[in-house]
């Protein structure tokens, strides 16, 4: 399926109901990633990323393929255990990767967005489809969907 199909296969679900697996198999079969915020403090990867981050009033992480092509995630975590180093390796390990860093497109999780009415807003510079989750009818999320072919390989 194309990014439109699965935007539309997947808009209009209630919490807890967003990818079932074997959706989720298929998605990471033909490279597709979806992103979505869960509860009050999750940002939630399924398809050719399976990732959950910590998103407690909103995060924000930068996606990157390795030269393996797996896609990988750094977000507050990294840099959150890069502090726990010895202050030497923790400035050599930032110099080295931080202008890769900048090069990476941004994943957003905004929690209670200003400009729409519902709990969470998932954006991204990558070229992607939106679509909508509810809970009891109100709109709780605006995911999105994306292909790992988008994502550089850094």
């Amino acid at each position: 399926m194309n990014l439109k199909e699965w935007a539309e296969k997947l808009n209009g679900r209630e919490i807890g109901d967003e990818v079932t697996s074997a959706e989720a198999k298929q998605m990471a079969d033909e490279g597709v990633i979806v992103a979505f915020g869960a509860s009050d403090d999750l940002l939630e990867f399924r398809g050719a990323l399976y990732e959950e981050c910590g998103a407690y009033e909103g995060t924000e992480g930068n996606i990157f393929k390795n030269k393996d092509g797996e896609i990988k995630l750094i977000n507050e975590r990294f840099f959150n255990e890069l502090d726990d180093l010895d202050d030497n390796l923790h400035d050599l390990i930032i110099d080295l990767v931080e202008k890769q860093i900048e090069s990476m497109p941004i994943i957003k999780a905004t929690w209670c967005p200003k400009e729409l009415k519902t709990s969470w807003l998932i954006e991204t510079s990558i070229p992607h489809e939106t679509f909508d989750i509810y809970e009891d009818g109100e709109l709780y999320c605006r995911g999105i969907v994306f292909h790992a072919d988008n994502v550089p390989t850094v």
